[in-house]
């Protein structure tokens, strides 16, 4: 059975991946800077329920992406956590006001304003992260190369990040082949084996992923230049595609996002403080 990926392109007949690239990339760049600049929490709510209605649209399944999703959730709760341990009061000097819900010790309390803040760290990264994982699931590598050209960045730093997109599922075929490959010949990596031994019996996989690495890089190189690939300063795309009216429609409603978010934030403050 062929191995899991992640971060790796998923063919789906869907109005997401009808669009562009170049629409892909720039609804990705405004709908970040939106949910960047502001802490309203009426703000990201809205901008949670496009992505969530953007991410509904790809017919991209919850298990396909579900390994991203627990690390998302993973580095989530860690880094809420870190921020309650070095900054307790931290919703108390945004917020200005001290609502203690319960006593924990030493200068530890459970405030409504901490736990309002963090609600709104939660719902950035909530917001954030469905689109993030379209943009990487429902992009072409070859057409996100050309996206990239197509705002005026090298076609060669372009068709770099086309390579590395397209190189991060080989690495994880790879290790796929080397793992059961090395537990053929007992190795054992199996839920059965303690953690520390799994760990050190995965290092007997790195030696061989690595040289494949390489062996594959100097292939690919090797091709390139003698296809003398950057000797023109333009170049055409295979897949570049015309705007149709969705792309419009797409750009129109980032570019309307932003401007709500920006001007939200500049009319009422970062911050939504429901406290006063």
């Amino acid at each position: 059975m062929a191995a899991k990926t992640v971060l790796n392109y998923l063919p789906r007949k869907s109005v997401v991946h009808s669009l562009t690239g170049t629409t892909k990339l720039a609804f990705f760049l405004c709908f970040t800077f939106a949910s960047m600049i502001t802490y309203d929490t009426r703000v990201l709510v809205g901008l949670l329920a496009v992505s969530l209605v953007c991410f509904k649209l790809s017919h991209i399944k919850l298990r396909e992406v579900r390994f991203m999703l627990v690390f998302m959730l993973i580095f989530l709760v860690l880094n809420n956590l870190f921020i309650y341990l070095f900054s307790p009061d931290q919703g108390t000097a945004i917020y200005g006001t001290r609502t203690v819900l319960c006593h924990l010790f030493w200068r530890y309390d459970i405030t409504a304003e901490q736990l309002f803040y963090t609600l709104n760290i939660t719902l950035k990264y909530f917001v954030a992260l469905p689109v993030a994982i379209l943009f990487i699931s429902a992009t072409n590598p070859s057409e996100f190369a050309s996206s990239l050209n197509s705002i005026g960045i090298s076609y060669r730093v372009g068709y770099s990040v086309a390579i590395a997109l397209r190189y991060i599922p080989d690495i994880q075929r790879d290790y796929h082949n080397i793992s059961q490959a090395q537990q053929a010949r007992g190795v054992e990596l199996g839920k059965s084996e303690k953690l520390w031994t799994r760990l050190k019996n995965a290092v007997t996989i790195l030696l061989p992923l690595i040289l494949t690495s390489l062996n594959r890089i100097d292939v690919i190189s090797n091709a390139m230049e003698l296809r003398g690939f950057g000797k023109n300063p333009k170049r055409t795309w295979y897949t570049h595609r015309p705007f149709r009216t969705a792309d419009y429609l797409a750009l129109a409603l980032g570019v309307t996002l932003f401007a709500v978010s920006l001007t939200v934030t500049l009319v009422c403050g970062r911050f939504y403080n429901p406290f006063i």
